[in-house]
């Protein structure tokens, strides 16, 4: 009786632990509930704050394994955004970012345990590529929440900061040591696949 009763335990923990698997979501570019948002120092004397509006991307996600989450991110340069029409063509230019596409792909994830708001936080490492160089970044992510929404679908949201050196990708136009270096915010939502 003692034997059948623990083959039945380990066949139903078995089975449990096979129907939690991290999920496929998808970010959502359609409502516009995704957001990489820039900003740089303009000469020293001022910030440029701006932000892209062709963005995508697929992530992979279980809330009990974070450590098993993947990431890809996708950015069309050439939709920047700074609330100024001419900068806005000079920085997708030859002179910047040459209306590439750039993308984040991550390696790994690890946990980091809760901010101040309990919300649970992890690096999540992976290769950033612009302009047709590719770097190791680290992304201070956070996990904001994941629950169903009123359309009848499931999601998760993060955001994360990181910084980065405009003369780690490639040739771009010099403005001075204090244009290089970059501070990049990332917010968004992903829609669980069906």
């Amino acid at each position: 009786m003692l034997k059948k009763t623990l083959a039945a335990l380990a066949i139903g923990s078995a089975l449990l632990s096979a129907n939690v698997m991290a999920a496929d979501y998808v970010v959502d570019k359609e409502g516009q509930h995704a957001f990489v948002d820039f900003k740089i120092s303009h000469l020293g004397y001022s910030f440029i704050t701006g932000t892209f509006k062709d963005i995508d991307g697929t992530f992979s996600f279980d809330a009990t394994k974070p450590e098993d989450s993947k990431i890809e991110f996708n950015v069309n340069t050439a939709s920047v955004f700074t609330n100024h029409a001419e900068r806005d063509k000079h920085i997708a230019s030859k002179d910047f970012l040459n209306g590439s596409k750039a993308k984040f792909v991550s390696t790994s994830v690890k946990s980091t345990g809760k901010n101040a708001a309990g919300k649970d936080t992890a690096d999540v490492t992976g290769d950033l590529t612009i302009l047709g160089v590719t770097k190791p970044v680290v992304v201070k992510a956070t996990f904001l929440g994941e629950g169903k929404d009123p359309w009848g679908g499931y999601r998760a949201g993060f955001e994360g900061t990181t910084s980065i050196k405009r003369s780690d990708f490639g040739k771009q136009k010099d403005l001075g040591p204090a244009s290089d270096a970059v501070e990049l915010y990332v917010s968004f939502e992903g829609v669980k696949a069906k």
